[in-house]
């Protein structure tokens, strides 16, 4: 097994009086009880969206959600937000500046924190400068030269700290001027209303870069997307993932373990077991892939819940553009297992309100008890079957589940069933 930095019970370095509870970043992370919700997919964009979401504000809060991540707010060459140009303009095409601060002061008011979706790997130039490229950013705030642009993408900076984000001129973090101009732009985002924050494309530049821009703008919460692929023989996904899981980790660590990331180990592996297609393995018989060699849950859950943010699809695995979406028929029995387990569980905006009201309250029940029954990212979990056809365990003291359509319950009159649906069922005592 990989060398494991990331550990449960590593505390996070306070910067701060505890008496300042939860409104001091790390606090947050401490307590562990967050239940996010993607709030948009790839065609919101077309649909007045701070105005949509501003209606659905009532429900977001009852329903139990803590944080709403919204798509990028700032100006874009592309309409959904991921070509940012000038960061410092506030009307997209997902709406006005005016509507969207009536959205971050709405959410405020029901006590749902906003989530920024932070997209600076990458920046649109407005003027060509350095071998006619559009790599100069003049006539708008955050006016930068050359000097801003990796070398890899056609700039006068340094070679780029992660992968390339082709096609746009990717940014130089290690410049300092440019560190310093995104700090006081995410400082400016917290003054706006934003209170979380989302790290598109992380593999683009160091996670120290990232830790540098949560300690000067401190968030509340932050995650990041290290989307890496999961660890294949041939077509078959290997059992093994600790390497997989470990390259994560490895960048949670790396931003000083301030950030939370995706879990794509387990959104890889809840996927095998229920997609027909052979490049993501089979439908049934493979629930044995829910426990590891060491009995503990496969992804990075398993390894470090309090820095996991399970999930089951976004705006680039699931919507329009299904890059690689979760099988629909299995949706309930993915929740069923995120909104139970340890790690901070993300629902996607497509499956809450797209869905039906039938799918919508059945995720608020699953949320209903993982509260009730105070599950949280740190919550123990004995693993009791993982078979080909039935996955089942207990979390914390008081809560059982299962999914598959093996047959199974757990024994003792203290338990009662708490709900089910299309192979899975949870009980509580």
């Amino acid at each position: 097994m990989p060398l494991c930095f990331g550990l449960p019970c590593v505390a996070i370095p306070l910067r701060f009086n505890s008496s300042h509870a939860l409104s001091q970043p790390g606090a947050i992370l401490r307590k562990g009880r967050e239940i996010l919700l993607q709030g948009f997919n790839w065609e919101s964009h077309k649909h007045n969206w701070w105005r949509n979401l501003e209606q659905k504000v009532p429900d977001l809060a009852k329903s139990g959600f803590t944080s709403v991540w919204l798509p990028p707010a700032t100006h874009s060459f592309s309409p959904e937000g991921y070509l940012p140009q000038n960061l410092n303009d506030l009307n997209s095409s997902y709406g006005s500046e005016h509507l969207l601060k009536q959205l971050l002061q709405k959410m405020k008011q029901y006590k749902v924190r906003a989530m920024a979706d932070i997209v600076i790997n990458h920046r649109v130039g407005t003027s060509k400068g350095h071998n006619g490229m559009y790599n100069r950013y003049d006539g708008i705030p955050l006016s930068w030269d050359e000097r801003a642009v990796t070398s890899c993408t056609g700039g006068l900076g340094s070679k780029s700290t992660g992968d390339n984000f082709n096609g746009v001129p990717n940014i130089d973090h290690s410049q300092h001027f440019v560190r310093n101009d995104l700090i006081k732009w995410m400082q400016w985002l917290r003054s706006v209303g934003f209170q979380d924050f989302r790290f598109d494309f992380a593999r683009g530049y160091s996670p120290k870069y990232v830790k540098e821009y949560i300690e000067g703008a401190k968030p509340l919460f932050s995650v990041g997307e290290y989307w890496d692929s999961c660890n294949y023989h041939g077509h078959e996904l290997d059992y093994n993932q600790d390497s997989h899981r470990q390259r994560i980790i490895n960048w949670i660590d790396g931003t000083g373990q301030l950030s939370a990331t995706f879990d794509f180990t387990t959104k890889g592996i809840l996927q095998v077991m229920h997609s027909p297609c052979a490049m993501q393995e089979a439908v049934k018989g493979q629930f044995w892939r829910l426990r590891d060699a060491q009995g503990k849950p496969p992804g990075v859950m398993g390894w470090w819940p309090s820095r996991a943010v399970t999930f089951l699809d976004n705006h680039d695995t699931g919507s329009t553009q299904a890059h690689w979406p979760f099988p629909r028929n299995n949706v309930m029995e993915g929740y069923a297992y995120i909104l139970t387990h340890p790690g901070i569980p993300a629902v996607f905006y497509d499956h809450f309100y797209d869905w039906g009201n039938s799918t919508h309250d059945k995720i608020v029940k699953l949320i209903d008890i993982r509260k009730s029954q105070d599950i949280h990212s740190r919550s123990s979990i004995q693993i009791l079957e993982a078979q080909p056809n039935l996955y089942s365990a207990m979390i914390g003291e008081k809560l059982c589940m299962k999914i598959g359509d093996g047959s199974w319950c757990p024994s003792g009159r203290e338990w009662t069933l708490a709900t089910s649906g299309h192979q899975y069922a949870v009980w509580q005592k």
